[in-house]
């Protein structure tokens, strides 16, 4: 099991890379950063793609696996990929529905 501090430093960091290789400014990234609506700072296949490497990102430096774009996300009234800090909130919490599984 990973902790909050370490779930946001992925999704920072990940968000960040995904910021800058959509020509962004990845400066200003912090856990307030919009990832999806009106003000998303990377486009529908940059969230793609972000959730795609901090899955590949657990997986490989700390042996979670984890679908975060799962059913349940899909299906809840408010996007679990809405901010950093509300996605960092869902890793963990999708972490846990998998240990408990």
């Amino acid at each position: 099991m990973i902790d909050r501090t370490v779930a946001m430093e992925i999704v920072l960091s990940a968000l960040r890379e995904a910021v800058d290789q959509n020509g962004g400014d990845a400066s200003g990234v912090n856990e307030q950063t919009v990832i999806v609506g009106p003000e998303a700072v990377i486009d529908s296949i940059g969230v793609v793609s972000l959730i795609v490497d901090i899955e590949q990102r657990l997986e490989m430096d700390h042996q979670v696996s984890v679908t975060l774009a799962n059913d349940r996300a899909m299906s809840q009234r408010n996007s679990p990929f809405r901010t950093a800090a509300v996605l960092a909130d869902h890793i963990l919490a999708t972490e846990r529905e998998g240990a408990v599984s």
